[in-house]
């Protein structure tokens, strides 16, 4: 049986829930067909939360482990694109909180000026470096809470209130955040290309 995703929005939801119910039977490849599909999404959820490419594919092996074990507790009629990045998110703070003591907890209480950013070295050689690069040097500028919802925005295109239910923040927040994350990289960006 081939398993393939054309097609958006409610046909592609129709898509998902067909594997959803393919895994809840058994389904191996319907499960391998989920893991193509979402990896990508997984994983820019998880390196835009540790900055580290090792630490963000544990987090994606962990996340479809998770799945499959808990496949059968999501509901039909949610968004599973939702539920599996709501996943991800909370493997990621559990995560960072068993690395960091309690400190962890410091992620969730810290208003966003006072979260630690990495200062970019002077000595780097902007000209040996490509656009994307520089985009991601700047991206790892913002504070944690900006690079999570500008990267399910832009990256994974998840709609403001979708990323109010994986973040479980106000949509508000979120349109604030996204805001402040695209003001924020425009200055940034702004000196490599000459403004």
């Amino acid at each position: 049986m081939n398993f393939s995703m054309n097609g958006k929005g409610k046909k592609e939801e129709e898509n998902v829930n067909y594997l959803v119910d393919c895994i809840k039977e058994g389904n191996e490849e319907a499960f391998m067909t989920v893991i193509r599909l979402y990896q990508k999404q997984v994983f820019m959820l998880a390196y835009s939360f540790f900055r580290n490419r090792e630490d963000a594919l544990d987090i994606v092996q962990e996340t479809f482990l998770r799945v499959h074990q808990k496949i059968h507790m999501f509901r039909e009629g949610h968004n599973f694109l939702n539920w599996l990045l709501q996943m991800a998110k909370n493997l990621c703070i559990d995560t960072y909180r068993k690395n960091h003591g309690r400190k962890g907890d410091r992620f969730e209480e810290t208003s966003l000026e006072d979260l630690y950013v990495d200062p970019v070295s002077k000595d780097a050689p902007i000209e040996d470096t490509g656009l994307e690069e520089i985009f991601s040097v700047c991206l790892k500028k913002l504070s944690k809470k900006q690079r999570l919802v500008f990267v399910l925005k832009q990256y994974n295109q998840l709609k403001y209130r979708e990323i109010a239910q994986v973040l479980d923040i106000a949509p508000g927040t979120v349109k604030s955040l996204h805001f402040k994350a695209v003001r924020h990289l425009r200055g940034l960006v702004g000196p490599y290309l000459g403004r």
